[in-house]
């Protein structure tokens, strides 16, 4: 890929994520003026463009991680199962807890996200090393939980009532408004973290195309390296998942999309991945505004927009190898 290309696509999508900040953000030239114009931005708009940010960077870097890893362009947190532990958590926890105070549930319910996706990590990981030795296995594994997790969660809705039913699906369908200032002081250091040492294993992730043999030449420790980016990448996905909950398409589309046109440079795809996942997350939040005059719940606005773009991918790819 031509360096050109490479810094017109970086100039593009920082144009894109400023002009979102500034339009989410908005009334910025007299901020101080009104008091509850004060409050609107500290207390709404700022929260929910940090949320944005953080949950697009980490599960479009996550996903791009991982596809490399599993050698799976399809390898994404949904797909995979992390997603769908977190999603069991968090159906379990309201089925039993959802009784709880208002302010008791708004902060276990993300604890108990966060966890469910750490414990459905290690689980596809023991049932692919019990399967066989092989990326296939983790992706079936993955899937597998995946579908148990969804069924799991389909007859927890016949045993909730109907107030637990509704935010469990609130939850499903994701949403950048559940988080506030004490959520965000607990995930943010921790979410920048993961998001900035995964973009940085870009040269490392390139051995990977060369093989395990080839990479290990290049001095990797390729079994403890594959250990830990799985481990970092369900951190990651965990703690986006507990801030806005499940959103699809996310990780699927961005990677795939900036292999698709850019090439498989992972120096450069990491950092795209972590940029264009987060303006994704703060245009759908603004299109929602000003076609719908309401927050959607985000999954919805992905997957229509997602789907179409994503099919285009794939035929464009079939018609350059082709």
């Amino acid at each position: 890929m031509k360096y050109s290309s490479k810094l017109w696509l970086s100039g593009f999508a920082l144009t894109l994520l400023l002009s979102a900040l500034l339009l989410l953000l908005g009334g910025l030239d007299k901020p101080f003026s009104d008091p509850i114009e004060v409050q609107i931005l500290l207390q709404l708009r700022l929260p929910l463009v940090l949320t944005a940010c953080l949950v697009g960077s980490a599960l479009a870097l996550s996903s791009a991680n991982l596809q490399v890893l599993l050698h799976n362009p399809l390898a994404d947190p949904g797909i995979i199962g992390i997603t769908s532990g977190a999603s069991l958590c968090a159906a379990l926890f309201l089925l039993v807890g959802g009784q709880l105070a208002p302010t008791v549930v708004q902060y276990l319910l993300p604890l108990c996200c966060f966890l469910g996706a750490i414990l459905s990590t290690a689980l596809i990981y023991g049932v692919a090393r019990k399967l066989a030795a092989n990326h296939s296995a983790v992706i079936l594994a993955g899937i597998a939980i995946s579908t148990i997790a969804g069924a799991i969660v389909a007859w927890l809705h016949f045993f909730s009532d109907a107030q637990s039913m509704r935010n469990l699906t609130f939850w499903l369908m994701g949403s950048l408004h559940q988080t506030d200032w004490p959520i965000l002081l607990f995930a943010t250091p921790l979410l920048l973290i993961l998001i900035t040492y995964l973009t940085c294993q870009g040269r490392a992730l390139n051995w990977y195309y060369f093989g395990h043999n080839s990479a290990q030449l290049a001095g990797l420790d390729v079994r403890k390296f594959h250990k830990q980016m799985l481990l970092l990448c369900a951190l990651s996905v965990g703690a986006a998942v507990s801030m806005a909950g499940s959103i699809a398409f996310v990780g699927l589309l961005v990677p795939h999309l900036l292999r698709n046109f850019f090439g498989y440079d992972n120096r450069f795809i990491l950092p795209a991945s972590a940029l264009l996942g987060a303006c994704l997350l703060l245009w759908v939040e603004l299109l929602s505004g000003w076609l719908f005059g309401i927050s959607l719940p985000v999954s919805m606005i992905t997957a229509t927009l997602g789907g179409p773009i994503f099919l285009y991918s794939i035929a464009r790819m079939a018609r350059v190898e082709s």
